[in-house]
């Protein structure tokens, strides 16, 4: 089918969603000062302890992805309902610093995986389809961009082409035999793909909480941002993927590529609360 005007509209709101600044430029716009800079506050052990953290985080957002998600029918996001939780824990994280983290992460992913689904039901799609949830996932991968990546290689769609083979590798294993091979070559390569990529926004965040004046409101505050830059790639992945079952895969993409760079946002971010829908 062709695009409709709305459709056209909703594709340019996905782009600017998916365009937005990276994570990093979004904190260092919060607190001041550059993630570059807040990285040397870290201790020499942060970058084993924050690829542990990742990947067990990676472990239990499948597991939650595939065995609690909520089956509930389309109804709005409650977008603000799970950055106020996620809010929360990133004031742990200030207070307690690198030592929180294998607790924090853990948990702000969870919540946040249950945001993403959440947003993914508003835009039509199923939860009880393996290949949504999974999709769900796949929205950390996306959002761990940089701002000096080179779009060729780490823009959206490339990303998702990337994932796109052992995503559906992994969610045929699961249709078959569940989660009882947890261990399976297929269900390691996708965690382990997926938590490279969110390592990298993952590190950014416990920079800027390692800075001596962050503490528990900043550290809230942080966290508020980590949310919000996933909900935004979130939004305008499964917008991608509403009009992708409309349009088609193909002319989706050839309009996306025509729309030419992205408006910035304004003081709100581009964001809208709750049903992206309209």
């Amino acid at each position: 089918m062709e695009f409709t005007p709305h459709d056209l509209e909703d594709l340019k709101r996905a782009r600017q969603l998916l365009e937005n600044p990276s994570l990093a430029a979004r904190m260092t716009g919060k607190i001041g000062l550059p993630i570059e800079k807040a990285f040397e506050t870290l201790p020499k052990s942060w970058s084993q302890t924050v690829s542990t953290a990742v990947r067990v985080a990676m472990g239990r957002a499948l597991d939650v992805a595939v065995m609690t998600l909520e089956r509930q029918p389309n109804r709005p996001s409650l977008d603000l309902l799970h950055t106020v939780a996620v809010a929360a824990t990133g004031a742990v994280g200030g207070a307690f610093g690198l030592a929180s983290l294998p607790v924090e992460l853990p948990i702000s992913t969870t919540i946040m995986l249950r945001s993403i689904a959440d947003i993914a039901r508003s835009e039509g799609e199923s939860l009880e389809d393996v290949k949504t949830r999974l999709a769900c996932l796949e929205v950390f991968a996306l959002g761990g961009r940089n701002p000096g990546d080179n779009a060729s290689e780490t823009g959206y769609f490339a990303v998702r082409s990337l994932l796109a083979r052992t995503i559906s590798e992994a969610a045929q294993f699961i249709t078959e035999r569940g989660l009882a091979e947890k261990g399976a070559p297929v269900l390691v390569r996708m965690i382990g793909l997926i938590a490279n990529r969110f390592g990298l926004v993952v590190s950014q965040k416990i920079a800027a909480q390692a800075v001596p004046v962050i503490g528990a409101v900043g550290g809230g505050l942080i966290n508020t941002v980590f949310i919000d830059h996933f909900q935004d790639i979130a939004r305008g992945h499964f917008i991608i993927r509403r009009l992708e079952k409309v349009c088609g895969p193909e002319e989706v993409r050839r309009q996306y590529d025509l729309l030419g760079p992205a408006p910035q946002p304004g003081p709100g971010n581009g964001k809208t609360r709750g049903n992206g829908r309209h």
